[in-house]
């Protein structure tokens, strides 16, 4: 299979085919991210697409599962997203589940009809980089979008009934008092969202980023491991979503969590306070088996 560049998946597409459909992502500001700094955005012509699906045919023979990467393939042109999707479900038979990292901005620009019609022809599954619900917090990270923005991204992705995965990053506002206002707007918003998943990353900072430029002057801190669990308690302790599988089980974590709310909810918190109480490293993932 032929890639420009690194190539980035949500861990729940671990199985999937991955197909570049876009190289880069059509933001690529955010101050925190360091994933396509070494790309320019562009979309794939349709010719090289369906050269790749050709080629995936003749070496998988059948698939179940496919990615549409890089970043923001959700930003291509609608029809052009139509005819992939349709030649993907006609050159693979088994095929059931078609995943897509989407940004706020390319969801709002598409219409609930686009997004309709997408689910209809086979887009099962849409990935959205909430990162924080605080309206301060999202503005310093240059997400691109308020609060208001994004949720109304997230709903119109509900509405059109796609599934709806968000991650949020815990440790974004880094050693200070809005950590507190982070998690509470982060559940603020995800109760009002209530996407069908959500997964809870660890900041890790990595060059070129801004956000890593200023951890090395001295003007952000990264949160220690047991402050990382507090804001993980507040968080779930103030989640209201419903029929929402919850993870934390990302590389960057240092506690794996798993659960469906509400129903898994006080015995999530249980084990962390438990944890916290004790302040025993033991049951935290070490430093160096970290990663993004």
């Amino acid at each position: 299979m032929r890639y420009e560049g690194n190539i980035f998946r949500p861990p729940s597409e671990a199985r999937s085919y991955l197909l570049q459909c876009t190289v880069g992502c059509s933001h690529n500001r955010c101050t925190f991210c360091n994933m396509y700094k070494d790309k320019k955005y562009r979309v794939r012509s349709l010719e090289e697409i369906n050269a790749d699906i050709k080629m995936a045919k003749k070496y998988y023979g059948d698939l179940g599962k496919i990615f549409l990467c890089d970043g923001d393939a959700l930003a291509m042109e609608t029809g052009d997203l139509l005819e992939i999707i349709t030649n993907l479900y006609k050159f693979f038979p088994s095929l059931s589940h078609v995943g897509v990292y989407a940004s706020p901005d390319s969801i709002l620009n598409k219409s609930v009809q686009d997004l309709d019609a997408l689910r209809k022809i086979g887009l099962t599954i849409a990935y959205l980089g909430v990162e924080t619900g605080d309206p301060e917090l999202l503005k310093d990270i240059r997400k691109g979008v308020t609060y208001d923005e994004m949720l109304n991204a997230g709903l119109k992705i509900r509405r059109a009934g796609i599934l709806l995965s968000v991650t949020v990053l815990l440790g974004l506002a880094g050693r200070t008092p809005k950590a507190v206002n982070h998690q509470l707007n982060t559940a603020k918003i995800l109760n009002e969202m209530n996407p069908d998943y959500i997964g809870a990353l660890t900041l890790m900072l990595n060059p070129p980023t801004e956000l890593y430029n200023k951890m090395r002057q001295g003007k952000f801190e990264l949160p220690y491991p047991f402050e990382i669990l507090d804001e993980m308690r507040i968080l779930i302790e103030h989640l209201n979503v419903r029929g929402t599988e919850f993870r934390s089980n990302h590389a960057s974590n240092y506690l794996p969590i798993k659960g469906r709310f509400p129903e898994d909810k006080e015995e999530i918190l249980k084990m962390i306070n438990g944890i916290m109480n004790s302040k025993d490293t033991k049951y935290l993932r070490p430093d160096y088996l970290r990663a993004l």
